[in-house]
């Protein structure tokens, strides 16, 4: 797959991962902050939901190079890593689910990279990929208070399939986390593959 840049970032671009994988995991902080826990409802936007504020503090996925090692040259899987004038700053891993729906099992963007496009380039990627293989639309999961990652998910057209209070209950029984479970899909996976005004394209 030829490298995919961002007409509205001309620097980012996004390519299938190579072997700087690794070293740019290790080398990025992919830590947020959260300040506010809030109570998803299917079919309601993201800015009607209660909100709750919370005494902030940064949360930090442990993030394993090697856990997706098998995901890269896979018939059924793939692993894209971003970039902005050709430093790493973003990875996404997608994969065809047992349902039949493009599970998308990592998106990350380096910190400092943040409020550049560069998630927004990569879900982009995960709806090429998808829509090529032409699966029905896209699945992921994120929590309760990650809640710029629900407005992104919701602009780039997902919508809450499922709400799960017990999921992390056994980690912490007394969390507020909550999962939400997303969904993209698609009217037709066979047209319209990627809008050219409003989507990476593929460049030589």
């Amino acid at each position: 797959m030829q490298p995919i840049m961002n007409p509205k970032y001309p620097g980012l671009s996004v390519r299938v991962a190579d072997e700087g994988f690794a070293p740019y995991i290790w080398g990025s902080d992919f830590s947020f902050e959260v300040a506010a826990y809030g109570a998803a409802e299917i079919g309601k936007p993201v800015e009607q939901w209660r909100v709750t504020p919370i005494t902030p503090y940064r949360k930090c996925y442990g993030i394993d190079p090697e856990e997706f090692s098998s995901f890269r040259d896979a018939a059924d899987s793939a692993v894209f890593m971003a970039y902005l004038d050709d430093e790493p700053v973003g990875h996404l891993v997608v994969s065809t689910n047992w349902n039949g729906f493009a599970h998308i099992d990592e998106l990350a963007v380096h910190a400092p990279a943040r409020r550049h496009g560069v998630a927004k380039a990569l879900l982009d990627v995960a709806q090429f990929w998808s829509r090529k293989k032409k699966l029905p639309g896209i699945m992921l999961e994120t929590q309760n208070n990650n809640l710029g990652a629900c407005r992104l998910y919701e602009r780039c057209g997902f919508v809450i399939g499922g709400i799960d209070h017990l999921r992390y209950r056994g980690i912490d029984p007394n969390t507020a986390e909550v999962a939400l479970f997303w969904y993209r899909l698609f009217d037709n996976p066979l047209e319209n593959p990627l809008s050219s005004t409003t989507s990476p394209r593929l460049v030589p």
